[in-house]
């Protein structure tokens, strides 16, 4: 192997660097216009989001973790009730559960996608916790969408708000619909490193469901429907103008660049194919948008150190599932036992993936696996 310049894991920089010039435009017609919160920007940025999506509603928020949140309030969701989702997940995911005052019931996941069992679901439903089961969060994590004909089914058996966890899965799809529109609400998050990153913080819900647009619309700014009166209890969670400006911009280049990460991800699976490493699959009919390109190993620490000695960087999503780090260990209901969920969180590692790395760049990584393994 011969040395190159190091490799991040991920690097929004370089997303703002190859969208610069409109982007500090953008930037600018902002600052111009003396407007800065909840004005045409984003009501710009929600039509042409719900547009890419495929929805009829979309509301700009503050972040992704106040869009699930926000996302359940709008169901309905609070004290008392059951919300089903995995544990193989950013922690906003369990978070956002709690902030609206419901219990979180964690079922296994699917080995091969990493995404939530609509097996373990049923066993859940069919024996669940002290509660009323009310919703169920599929995450479509790194990009690759949940199983949703088979959650769809059950939910409906079971009387469930399905909110779907969108903030991995920008552009992703299933049987050629784009996840955000099979649930009842879905959330996305604009966090910087996401296919669709803000240069801040950022979050949507999208809704096919008028009466929950509208009350996502109050919720965010105080319940207000009318300036200044508070119809019910609501919060500030606001997407801001210049977030909003930029996000436009790059919304434009979103399709391309998942098409970019597909193609990168096509590249490190054919170079890794003889590897002992367990390389992403992706669901039957689906559009996996690769928001990141996972490996498995056992010896998943040696490996990262060996990569990181190449210059190389990599990151573990998740090295802990929720249900084993120290602010939930012990209080949150599990159906069973979470096999795949704890042996996936012991040897998941991700690979760089962004639509600015090059293909000399995979390979070089691609050789330092090998490199590993044969070390």
């Amino acid at each position: 192997m011969r040395q190159i310049t190091p490799i991040p894991q991920s690097d929004p920089k370089s997303s703002y660097l190859a969208h610069k010039t409109r982007i500090d435009a953008a930037i600018q017609r902002v600052l111009e216009s003396g407007w800065y919160i909840l004005g045409k920007e984003v009501e710009a940025f929600e039509r042409e989001f719900a547009g890419f999506i495929g929805v009829g509603h979309a509301i700009g928020l503050a972040n992704g973790t106040d869009a699930l949140e926000l996302a359940l309030r709008a169901c309905g969701i609070g004290p008392g009730d059951l919300v089903f989702t995995v544990s193989h997940t950013a922690v906003a995911t369990i978070a956002a559960i709690e902030l609206v005052g419901a219990t979180p019931v964690l079922v296994d996941i699917d080995p091969t996608t990493y995404t939530l069992d609509p097996n373990c679901l049923k066993t859940a439903l069919d024996c669940p916790p002290s509660g009323k089961p009310k919703a169920v969060i599929p995450v479509h994590l790194y990009g690759q969408p949940a199983d949703m004909g088979a959650i769809l089914e059950l939910a409906h058996r079971f009387g469930l708000y399905v909110v779907e966890d969108c903030a991995q899965s920008h552009g992703a799809a299933l049987a050629g619909r784009m996840t955000g529109v099979w649930g009842d609400i879905a959330a996305f998050s604009f966090y910087p490193t996401k296919n669709l990153g803000a240069l801040g913080d950022g979050g949507m819900i999208v809704t096919a469901n008028l009466e929950l647009a509208e009350r996502t619309r109050a919720l965010r700014q105080y319940g207000w429907r009318q300036r200044y009166i508070s119809e019910v209890p609501g919060c500030n969670s606001r997407l801001d103008e210049l977030q909003a400006a930029i996000l436009r911009v790059k919304l434009e280049y979103l399709e391309s660049e998942n098409t970019r990460r597909i193609a990168l991800a096509a590249r490190y699976t054919a170079a890794l194919t003889d590897s002992s490493l367990t390389l992403p699959s992706c669901r039957a009919d689906a559009r996996h948008v690769y928001h990141q390109y996972v490996v498995r190993s056992p010896q998943r620490n040696a490996l990262q150190a060996y990569l990181r000695a190449q210059g190389i960087g990599s990151l573990v999503h998740y090295p802990q599932a929720v249900h084993q780090q120290p602010a939930y260990q012990g209080r949150i209901p599990i159906v069973g036992t979470l096999p795949h969920t704890e042996r996936t969180a012991a040897e998941v590692l991700s690979l760089p993936i962004y639509p600015e790395l090059t293909e000399e760049q995979v390979d070089f990584i691609a050789e330092a696996c090998h490199g590993w393994e044969e070390g």
